[in-house]
């Protein structure tokens, strides 16, 4: 059908014709597809349709617990059921809302003398949060932090995840990213590094946020 596979984003594929782009994004049997010419739009539905049984579900609203609120000239984009869904099964729903994920003078180590914690447990908390900082830049360093302990952690670890989780209760869980349609496009990127902040061999935690208009599209944390 003409598309190329990015060589960035293996689910992401784009078709080009007469200077204007059709993208693709696909997850198993799931489908999003867009771009800026009605006619390619309309022709790529129509062709799929005819080779595969499948349906056309509409304006995207819900993807892969990302929900999508579409105007005419802006996105909302969020994981409010998710997060609700997350915080029911932990039974943690009704918690108090703290002002910060967790204290930032706090430096955590292996060895802290809480004892152990369940590991399975830990790392099914630990993924589901990661999974919340698609939509919550303001999370992912202390997420990060946290996920170094994915193998060995103490209930202090725990302790702190819990704490990460506090902060995404009840008055944040609809937070959202907005992404609007203006002709001031401007690229900007921020970085932070917090030099030696893992204690128990030195390494420094790096960040990364690009920003596209006005909200992030980028995020990404490392070791170095």
């Amino acid at each position: 059908m003409g598309f190329e596979c990015s060589s960035n984003e293996p689910n992401l594929y784009t078709k080009s014709q007469a200077s204007t782009y059709l993208f693709l994004c696909k997850y198993m049997d799931d489908i999003i597809y867009m771009g800026f010419s009605q006619e390619m739009l309309i022709d790529f539905k129509e062709t799929m349709m005819k080779k595969f049984d499948m349906y056309d579900l509409g304006l995207l609203r819900y993807f892969l617990g990302l929900e999508i609120n579409q105007g005419k000239d802006f996105i909302f984009v969020c994981q409010r059921k998710y997060a609700e869904n997350f915080l029911h099964k932990v039974t943690m729903l009704d918690c108090k809302t703290k002002p910060s994920p967790m204290n930032p003078n706090e430096k955590l180590s292996l060895d802290n003398g809480s004892g152990d914690a369940n590991a399975r447990k830990y790392r099914k908390l630990v993924g589901s949060l990661l999974y919340l900082t698609h939509t919550r830049p303001d999370l992912i360093y202390d997420v990060s932090i946290v996920a170094h302990y994915m193998h060995y952690p103490s209930m202090h670890h725990l302790g702190v995840v819990k704490c990460i989780m506090h902060h995404h209760i009840t008055s944040t869980t609809d937070f959202e990213l907005l992404y609007e349609c203006t002709d001031k496009l401007k690229l900007e990127r921020y970085t932070d590094n917090d030099w030696g902040g893992l204690i128990n061999d030195q390494k420094s935690t790096s960040g990364w946020v690009f920003n596209l208009g006005f909200a992030s599209y980028y995020m990404m944390f490392k070791e170095v």
